[in-house]
């Protein structure tokens, strides 16, 4: 069974406070995991990073071996695809992370999507800052 995974990551201010979101889908397109939490303060590769492994962990977690990973970030598929260098060394690092989980995986694909088709991680991340940003300890 072939699961699809919508992850986004976002940071209001760059570096500035930041957030992801993870929607995990069966093949009937059923929900079966999502996250959407505040992760401190970040860039916004640094965020859609975090958010792809904390993705990959879940699926991991529930014995998922075929995934298609679908973000919104093109420098973050391309530099998995190979297509980029990561030259930073802070997402050097996340990109390590990224790449070990991805191996644990029978299949996984990493696709570029548009925004608009990433509506539910999107919201996620926005729901997450928005509580953040609401809190006493808030920006």
């Amino acid at each position: 069974m072939k699961y699809q995974m919508n992850t986004d990551g976002g940071a209001r201010g760059n570096p500035g406070p930041s957030a992801i979101g993870v929607v995990i889908r069966n093949e009937k397109k059923e929900k079966i995991f999502e996250l959407g939490t505040y992760i401190g303060k970040a860039t916004n590769n640094q965020a859609e990073y975090a958010a792809l492994i904390e993705g990959l962990k879940a699926a991991l977690e529930r014995k998922i071996s075929h995934l298609d990973c679908r973000l919104d970030s093109e420098l973050i598929v391309k530099q998995l695809k190979g297509e980029y260098r990561v030259k930073n060394i802070d997402l050097k690092t996340l990109w390590l992370t990224a790449r070990e989980l991805a191996s644990r995986f029978k299949e996984i694909e990493f696709s570029h999507v548009l925004r608009e088709n990433n509506q539910d991680a999107d919201l996620l991340v926005n729901k997450a800052l928005d509580a953040y940003q609401d809190s006493p300890k808030g920006f």
